[in-house]
């Protein structure tokens, strides 16, 4: 029996065995990784330099688009990393970063979206109470709270995680390094542990999840009521991509973890985990810059005036 102390390295899950089709895989990550860094970069620069735009809804906005960066970055440079250099190996110091960062970034864009749910729900249903419930201080706080959170849980999982005993070889079948692979590793019994703590966490997504329908059934509720078509398309114009955005996030996550044994493969696993952390931090950019006509004159004026200085 081997602990975890005496693994130096792990081996990820080669995508492909031809070379050829390292090749593609590594361009491929290389032409997601541009988008979403191109995307999600041109959010935060037309939040930070439209003053118009220093709003609460923007300032979530930019945060939820700082740990897209967050993620996208944690996962896809060491999987283009071995497509290009043709190796599997990751460090077990180098696994455990992987781990807290992923573990980090996702949490707190759970977090943040649940929030921006709230968001929308002042802003529709509260109005009036808008600039009190969500002043710049308020804002401030709940996304500090959002980062804490996401911190003390990524720490505390992460260091559980990497305490347990590994007996099973350091072969993980996932592109980068996930816990529930790592658990399969595990021989021992303080997995339980592990497990009490993926319930905890369990139960405060289940809390956001209700929160965040329970916050959309007063919103459409609310809608609804507004006498004009014109101010119903514009309330619906500011919620449906956030909608779009949380139903992405949860229905791929949650497939993820959550589906059934029998459903379980390594190439289903594989795809699953593309999706739930590849795919949002280039699409959230895309769906909020579509139905935001704000957003979008901002970005374009910020495109604008950088071609104009060429």
């Amino acid at each position: 029996m081997s602990n975890s102390s005496s693994i130096s390295h792990f081996l990820l899950l080669p995508l492909e065995d031809t070379r050829q089709l390292q090749l593609l895989h590594f361009c491929l990550f290389l032409g997601i990784s541009l988008a979403a860094l191109l995307g999600n970069g041109l959010i935060i620069s037309a939040v930070a330099c439209g003053h118009y735009l220093h709003t609460p809804m923007f300032f979530f906005l930019l945060n939820l688009a700082l740990t897209d960066l967050g993620c996208i970055c944690t996962t896809v440079p060491k999987a283009m990393h071995n497509s290009l250099w043709d190796t599997r190996n990751i460090s077990y110091s180098g696994c455990a970063a992987q781990v807290f960062f992923f573990l980090f970034f996702m949490s707190a864009e759970y977090f943040l979206l649940t929030i921006m749910c709230y968001d929308r729900y002042v802003s529709i249903c509260k109005p009036l109470h808008y600039g009190t419930l969500l002043g710049s201080r308020a804002c401030a706080h709940m996304a500090a709270a959002a980062c804490a959170s996401a911190f003390l849980y990524s720490l505390l999982h992460t260091a559980n995680t990497f305490c347990l005993l590994l007996c099973h070889g350091h072969a993980l079948n996932q592109f980068f390094c996930e816990i529930p692979q790592i658990l399969k590793l595990s021989c021992s019994k303080s997995y339980l542990r592990e497990l009490g703590i993926l319930a905890v966490r369990v139960c405060l997504d289940f809390g956001c999840f209700v929160f965040i329908a329970f916050s959309y059934v007063q919103i459409f509720r609310a809608v609804l009521r507004i006498p004009s078509e014109q101010g119903r398309h514009k309330a619906f114009s500011t919620c449906l991509p956030h909608l779009a955005v949380v139903s992405i996030f949860l229905s791929t996550a949650f497939f993820a973890y959550l589906k059934p044994p029998s459903l379980s493969s390594t190439s289903l696993d594989l795809t699953m985990s593309v999706l739930y952390s590849v795919v949002p931090p280039v699409l959230n950019p895309l769906i909020y810059s579509l139905r935001n006509q704000e957003l979008k004159a901002a970005a374009w004026t910020l495109m604008t005036g950088c071609f104009q200085e060429h």
